[in-house]
């Protein structure tokens, strides 16, 4: 019986979906393991990542931030509403015009990001910390290849 062959690698393509596929589950694997430790700020996924946008970009309109995350309007106000209900973001007028709404990240929702990101930070340190110095420096070289992809 003849042994089976393998298909004949037929190019980058080929070698960048082996890649792919390895790297996909790994990759979302330790991103909820980073989320785990959101636990005790009370906030989903989606409304951590509306903060820390508003953050980026304080002035945001809804409209803006429901374009710039894909998602749809009435699900972005909804979160947005709860965010200012908790007191984590707050609706100011602009100052260029009074009839357009920004938002801005309120001083508890500042020290709510900054908290959670120092508990994924010393997480991940931790993590790192563990890992053999070889594999750590795999790690840093890794650092700008994957920062270009999430461009």
């Amino acid at each position: 019986m003849p042994s089976p062959t393998l298909p004949a690698d037929t190019g980058p393509l080929d070698d960048a979906a082996d890649l792919a596929e390895t790297l996909r589950p790994t990759l979302h694997r330790l991103y909820r393991r980073l989320r785990r430790e959101d636990g005790e700020a009370g906030l989903s996924p989606l409304q951590t990542l509306l903060l820390t946008v508003v953050m980026d970009h304080p002035g945001i309109g809804v409209a803006e931030l429901a374009r710039r995350e894909n998602v749809r309007g009435p699900t972005i106000s909804a979160h947005v509403k709860s965010l200012v209900a908790a007191g984590l973001l707050d609706r100011a007028s602009s100052p260029h015009d009074r009839r357009r709404t920004g938002l801005a990240v309120t001083s508890q929702g500042q020290a709510t990001i900054a908290a959670l990101r120092r508990r994924r930070t010393d997480w991940l340190a931790g993590a790192l910390a563990r890992l053999s110095p070889d594999a750590r420096q795999a790690i840093r070289a890794a650092i700008e290849p994957l920062a270009e992809i999430g461009q």
